[in-house]
């Protein structure tokens, strides 16, 4: 073999070893970066369950504060719960975070969202008309959807409407179970229902706070509009359970000793109360307005729901002048004590109960009922958690009467115990308050937890959504939802 060829063949050889290194460099490089990609989608995917999981821990301490202070209440501080939901609405773990937030009456504010700070669709009728957006022939719809007949009102929309529209389903002929099913009504759009909250999550998301570059529509100015979804709930659930964490006491049954152990009121107080519960459509509202002692004198008040009837059952059940006692005694329909009543003489004591004093008739209020408990209905607001915006919207409350409300509200550390205290409120009168009174109550069984966490390797986030009904031991979840 001559040296040129001895050459070109080491020539050759060399050529296939650089190929072949350059081969094996492509083949590592793939290599790497297929494993890198693996890696990060790895490293996402642990992220996502640390963020679940984070969320999942908020969720969690929520139902465990909720759980703890219906097993331990104290009817003293009706807000005691709130701050406490409030204090731990953020938190850390060892691979991540969760931030419990809701947007409500214009402001974002920590901890879950009160679905009793809002008013039930079910409850309402002729306020329907005050809401914004709330026409006549969607307020009949309405009516139609809840009623449990087959008639459309005169602007109404029941099962032929729907059919003739092509649409698969129909009116529940029952309450509303999701504030969601009001979209399913004729004629409600979900612009009015959700406003720039379109996953209904009350929180502001990036596509929520953006102008018109994703949907929805938002003005881009911090605040989310939450729509018809920030003062309308289907979700608050009444309860049997009182402020005392005892079930209410129903007075159609009680003996006068039950009555005088969890009120406090006089033995002739809780005759009065007993005989005025059995009279039909008594109702426990009618003491924000009418006192006890003409009740149980056959006066009727405005509403007409006292009798004759009660007059000579209490005066045959207990028999005797009350004394001041822990029930006290006040004259004329505010509520405030003034000593004895008197007679049309000014010297004789009238016989009767005498009349609760505002803390009596807030005990009796919170502690005692009517009618008897057979299964959860729909919920009634908390004046504690109310928005001025619901008060003012669908109550057509005075705007001035609801910066009172919730100035006095918010000015108490322990917030409202009763709703008796609403006439110590400057405004507030007797009248204004008893045709709110059927509406309104000082605690709230259900919530709304949006918890948000997120990973502390990568930052991946996750949301959860939960309804619960705290009312209950364990606590029952309504709803539950990943967004």
């Amino acid at each position: 073999m001559t040296l040129s060829s001895r050459h070109a063949r080491r020539g050759s050889v060399l050529v296939i070893v650089i190929w072949a290194v350059s081969i094996g460099a492509a083949i590592v490089a793939g290599i790497q970066i297929s494993s890198f990609r693996q890696a990060m989608l790895g490293s996402d995917a642990i992220a996502r369950v640390q963020a679940r999981w984070a969320a999942r821990a908020g969720v969690e301490t929520m139902i465990a504060i909720m759980e703890y202070h219906t097993d331990n209440p104290d009817p003293e501080d009706a807000l005691a719960m709130i701050h406490d939901l409030e204090d731990n609405s953020y938190g850390e773990l060892e691979t991540g975070t969760y931030d419990i937030r809701h947007f409500f009456d214009g402001r974002e504010l920590a901890g879950p969202l009160d679905e009793h700070s809002k008013a039930n669709i079910n409850l309402l009728s002729g306020e329907l008309m005050n809401i914004r957006d709330m026409t006549p022939d969607v307020v009949g719809a309405i009516t139609d959807w809840r009623d449990s007949n087959e008639d459309a009102g005169m602007l109404g929309a029941e099962k032929s409407h729907y059919q003739n529209r092509g649409k698969s389903y129909e009116p529940r002929n029952a309450d509303f179970r999701s504030f969601a099913e009001l979209e399913l009504v004729a004629g409600v759009w979900p612009e009015y229902t959700r406003g720039e909250d379109w996953n209904l999550d009350g929180r502001i998301d990036s596509n929520e706070d953006d102008g018109d570059q994703t949907w929805p529509d938002d003005k881009s100015d911090g605040i989310l509009d939450l729509g018809w979804s920030g003062i309308l709930t289907a979700l608050s659930r009444s309860s049997s359970r009182a402020p005392s964490g005892l079930p209410r006491l129903n007075l159609a049954i009680a003996t006068p000793e039950e009555v005088i152990e969890r009120t406090g009121v006089t033995a002739p107080q809780a005759s009065a109360l007993l005989a005025y519960a059995k009279l039909p459509n008594a109702k426990l509202e009618q003491l924000l307005m009418v006192p006890l002692s003409t009740l149980s004198s056959g006066g009727t008040g405005s509403s007409g729901s006292g009798g004759a009837g009660a007059a000579g059952a209490a005066r045959q059940m207990n028999g005797s002048n009350s004394g001041s006692g822990s029930g006290g005694s006040t004259g004329g329909s505010t509520g405030r004590s003034s000593g004895s009543r008197s007679g049309a003489t000014g010297g004789a004591t009238q016989a009767g109960p005498g009349d609760l004093d505002s803390a009596a008739k807030g005990r009796v209020l919170n502690e005692c009922t009517t009618t008897e408990f057979k299964r959860p209905g729909p919920g009634k607001i908390n004046v504690n958690t109310v928005s001025g915006e619901v008060l003012r919207e669908v109550f057509d409350l005075n705007p001035k009467l609801v910066d009172s409300l919730l100035s006095r509200r918010d000015a108490k550390p322990s917030g409202l115990t009763s709703l008796s205290a609403v006439l110590d409120i400057p405004g507030f009168t007797p009248q204004i308050l008893s045709p709110l009174a059927k509406q309104l109550d000082v605690q709230s069984f259900v919530f709304t937890i949006s918890s948000r966490g997120r990973s502390k390797t990568v930052g991946g986030n996750s949301e959860i959504v939960v309804t619960v009904d705290r009312s209950t031991l364990p606590a029952q979840i309504l709803m539950y939802r990943e967004p």
